[in-house]
C-alpha cells in the first residue's frame, strides 16, 4: 500500500496533474461528442488530473461549415454540454471544453471552464480565422474587448468574456487562462495578458487542421508561449472523427513549461487518448519572482490583473501519492538526449575557451601557470588553456605546468599528470611540496612532524596552501597568472582551500562547471579529437580515477582518501545544487524531486555513456542524509569563500556562484530554517 504520508503528494510540492484530451469526433453530433467528453473527463479523474483541455468545439464539431448556424445543432450542443456539467459533480479535474454557443443574437466559438457541476465561466474566441482554408467569420463573431459579462447557459449563469481567469482556491499557484487556437497564432495572443494577470497555467482549445510541416509550427509557438509567459502551456488540436470533407485532423496534444516539452500525444492515432504531465506550478511562480521583466511587462500593459476577472473554484486534492508523471533528469546540467548533450558540450567548452582567451590578451600574460593534479578539474583546465592557446596562435609552452606531489599523492594521478602535459606539449614541471611542508608543520608544532598520524585539516591545508603559494609565485616568477581549477560543485560545498589554496588564481576557468558536467567536457574533447590521440588517452583514463584530493595517505587496507565517501556523492549534490539555486525550491521538494529521480536505476533515461555499474540508486533516508549536508555546507559554512571569488565565465543556466552574477548571500547566515523545513516534511519528522 503506498505510503499515505504527504510528503508523497505531488499537491504538497506545489504541482498538479494536467492532460491533453484527444477524443475521437462525430461530425455534427454534440450528443455523441458529450458522451466522449465525459468518458474522457472520468478516465482523468481516475488517474488524479486536476486538469483536462478538450479541443475547439469538440463538443459542437468544428468543420461543419453552415451548421454552425443551424439552430437544432446549437441546441444539441447545449443539451450535451448540460450532460457535462451534470456528469462533472462527482470528478476531480478542472474541464475545458470547446462549444458553439449562442449569446445576444451572435454564435461564439468559446471555452467552457466546468468544475464539479458548476460552469465557471465561457471565453469566446478573440482572433477568428478568415483566409486560406479558414472561414470562421461567416459564422462566428469575434471576442475581442468583450468583458464583463454573463451568459444563460445549460441552466446556469456564468461569467462570459475574455478577461477571466481561473484560480483554484486550495493550491494559489494554480490559476489557468484559456485561449483559442488562431489566439496564439496572432501577434498578440490573448494569454500573454492572461499570464500577466496571474494565470500560470496557459490553455489553447485547438482544431488546426493538419498539413506538412504544421506541427512544427504548433511547437514552436507552444514553446516559444510558454517560455515568453514563464507559463506551462497546453495545446489540443481536434484528431479523429472531425470531417475530412476538405482537411485531415492529427490530434497533436502538448504540455510545455517554460520553454520545455513535458508530453506529446500520439499523432494520428484511430483512439481516444490523454496525454498527462505533472505541472511544476511552484517553479513557475519562483521563476516570475526572479525575472524582473515579467513584472515590469505587467507594469507595461497597465497591471492586466486589475481588469481581469479571478473565477474562483473550491478544487480540494487528497494529497494520495499519485507518483509523478514527468521526467526528472537525474544529472540537471547534462542532458539525456545525445545531440543535446553534443551541443551543450560544445557550447561549454567554448565558453570556457573563450573567456580565458580575451583575459590572455586584456592582460599581456606571458605565460599561463597551472596545478596540475591528474585529477578532473587540474586536467579540464589544462585542455582549456591548451585550445586558448591555439586560438591565440601561441604556442602551448607558453603553459606552465606543475605536478606538486604531496604526502598521498599515488603514483597514478602523477603519470597521468605528466602524461597529459606531454601529450599536450605543454611547459612541465615537477615541485616536491613535502619538504616545504614537513617545515611548516614543524615550524608549528604539528603532531605529525613528530612522527604521529595526525591528518587533521591543518595537514590537509598545509598541503593545498603551499601549492597555490607556489603557483602564485610561479605566476610572479614567470610574467604570468594562474588559471584556477576549482569547479562549481566544489564552491557549492566549500570543498576547497580558502585564500592561499585552490579557491584563488587569478582568473578561475571551471567555476561556472559542476562536477558531473565536467566528466562530460572531458570524454567530449576526448571523443571530438580537439587534441591528439595519446592526449584523448590520457584524458579518458583521468575519468577513470576515483576523486580525491589526495592530501591524506591511505588508509592500512590501501584505500585512498575518498571526497565522496566524506561529503556525499557529486551526482546528488550537482541536482541540489540545481534545484536550490536555480529555481530556489523548498528542500523537501528537493528530496522529493531526488527521490523520484534516483530511486530506481532501472527507470527512465541516463545520459549517454553512463556504464551499468556507475547507474546509482538512492533510497529517500540516503538523499535526505546528503541533502542535509549540502544544506549546512551551501547555506551556513562556505558562503565567504564564494563571497570572495575571482573572475571567471558563467556556463550553465542553471545558475554560477560568483558575487558578481547569480547568488549573492551573506557569509554569516544560517541554514537552520532550510533544515528544519526538510526534517519536518519528511516521513517520520513531525
Amino acid at each position: 500500500m503506498a505510503d499515505p504520508h504527504p510528503f508523497h503528494s505531488l499537491h504538497r510540492h506545489g504541482m498538479i496533474r494536467a492532460g491533453v484530451c484527444t477524443p475521437i469526433g462525430t461530425a455534427g453530433d454534440p450528443a455523441a461528442n458529450a458522451a466522449a467528453a465525459i468518458a474522457l473527463a472520468e478516465q482523468g479523474s481516475a488517474a488524479g488530473a486536476d486538469l483536462l483541455l478538450f479541443p475547439e468545439l469538440n463538443l459542437t464539431s468544428y468543420a461543419i461549415d453552415d451548421l454552425h448556424l443551424q439552430d437544432a445543432l446549437l441546441d444539441a450542443t447545449e443539451a450535451g454540454l448540460a450532460a457535462v456539467v451534470a456528469a462533472s459533480k462527482d470528478l476531480k479535474p478542472l474541464l475545458l471544453l470547446g462549444a458553439a454557443l449562442r449569446r445576444n443574437g451572435r454564435v461564439y466559438n468559446t471555452a467552457v471552464a466546468i468544475h464539479r457541476g458548476t460552469i465557471l465561466g465561457v471565453v469566446p474566441k478573440s482572433f477568428l480565422p478568415n483566409y486560406r482554408e479558414y472561414y470562421e467569420k461567416r459564422w462566428f463573431a469575434p471576442g475581442v474587448g468583450l468583458t464583463g459579462l454573463e451568459i444563460a447557459i445549460a441552466g446556469q449563469q456564468a461569467p462570459f468574456g475574455t478577461d477571466l481567469v481561473f484560480a483554484a482556491d486550495a493550491l494559489p499557484d494554480f490559476v489557468v487562462h484559456a485561449e483559442i487556437c488562431e489566439d496564439y497564432w496572432s501577434p498578440t495572443p490573448p494569454s500573454t495578458l492572461g499570464a500577466l494577470a496571474g494565470a500560470t497555467v496557459l490553455c489553447n482549445l485547438s482544431a488546426s487542421n493538419i498539413t506538412i510541416g504544421k506541427a512544427r509550427e504548433r511547437a514552436l509557438l507552444s514553446a516559444s508561449q510558454s517560455a515568453r509567459a514563464v507559463a506551462a502551456y497546453l495545446y489540443s488540436a481536434a484528431g479523429p472523427g472531425e470531417s475530412t470533407t476538405d482537411v485531415a485532423w492529427d490530434g497533436q496534444g502538448e504540455i510545455y513549461e517554460l520553454g520545455e516539452l513535458l508530453a506529446t500525444s500520439q499523432r494520428f492515432e484511430l483512439a481516444t487518448e490523454i496525454t498527462y504531465a505533472d505541472l511544476d506550478l511552484e517553479r513557475i511562480r519562483l521563476e516570475r519572482m526572479r525575472m524582473g521583466t515579467f513584472n515590469d511587462a505587467a507594469a507595461a500593459a497597465g497591471h492586466p490583473e486589475t481588469r481581469f476577472r479571478r473565477i474562483a473554484f473550491a478544487h480540494r486534492p487528497d494529497g494520495a501519492d499519485l507518483g509523478l508523471r514527468r521526467d526528472i533528469r537525474r544529472f540537471p546540467f547534462v542532458p539525456n538526449t545525445p545531440s543535446k548533450l553534443e551541443a551543450d558540450c560544445y557550447e561549454a567548452f567554448n565558453i570556457q575557451v573563450e573567456g580565458l582567451r580575451k583575459r590572455i590578451a586584456s592582460t599581456g600574460a606571458k605565460t599561463l601557470v597551472i596545478g596540475i593534479s591528474g585529477g578532473l578539474d587540474s586536467t579540464h583546465a589544462l585542455i582549456v588553456a591548451a585550445k586558448a592557446m591555439d586560438r591565440l596562435g601561441r604556442p602551448r609552452t607558453d603553459i606552465l605546468g606543475y605536478t606538486m606531489p604531496g604526502f598521498a599523492t599515488s603514483d597514478g594521478t602523477k603519470a597521468n599528470a605528466w602524461a597529459l602535459m606531454r601529450a599536450l606539449d605543454i611547459t612541465a614541471a615537477e615541485i616536491d611540496i613535502r619538504p616545504a611542508a614537513n617545515q611548516m608543520l614543524a615550524d608549528m608544532d604539528h603532531p605529525f612532524a613528530h612522527g604521529e598520524p595526525v591528518y587533521d585539516v591543518t595537514f590537509e591545508n598545509v598541503q593545498a596552501g603551499l601549492r597555490t603559494d607556489y603557483l602564485f609565485r610561479l605566476a610572479n616568477q614567470h610574467n604570468g597568472f594562474v588559471v584556477g581549477t576549482g569547479d562549481l560543485s566544489e564552491l557549492a560545498l566549500g570543498w576547497c582551500t580558502y585564500g592561499v589554496g585552490d579557491q584563488m588564481s587569478h582568473y578561475a576557468v571551471n567555476s561556472g562547471v559542476p562536477k558531473t558536467l565536467i566528466q562530460y567536457l572531458i570524454r567530449w574533447v576526448a571523443r571530438t579529437g580537439q587534441f591528439d590521440e595519446a592526449a584523448s588517452e590520457t584524458l579518458l583514463a583521468v575519468l577513470d580515477t576515483e576523486i580525491s584530493p589526495e592530501l591524506v595517505p591511505a588508509d592500512a587496507d590501501g584505500r585512498m582518501q575518498s571526497t565522496e565517501a566524506r561529503i556525499g556523492p557529486y551526482e546528488l549534490h550537482d541536482f541540489f545544487l540545481h534545484y536550490a539555486v536555480r529555481h530556489g525550491l523548498r528542500p523537501s521538494k528537493i528530496a522529493f524531486l531526488a527521490w523520484h529521480a534516483w530511486r530506481d536505476a532501472a527507470a527512465g533515461r541516463w545520459p549517454e555513456g553512463v556504464p551499468d555499474d556507475g547507474r546509482h540508486e538512492y533510497d529517500l533516508a540516503t538523499i535526505a542524509k546528503w541533502l542535509e549536508e549540502f544544506l549546512r555546507r551551501f547555506f551556513q559554512t562556505s558562503q565567504f569563500k564564494r563571497s570572495a571569488l575571482p573572475n571567471g565565465p558563467k556556463v550553465s543556466a542553471g545558475g554560477a556562484l560568483s558575487p558578481r552574477g547569480d547568488w549573492r548571500a551573506p557569509s554569516d547566515g544560517s541554514a537552520r530554517a532550510w533544515i528544519e523545513e526538510l526534517k519536518a516534511s519528511l516521513p517520520g519528522g513531525e
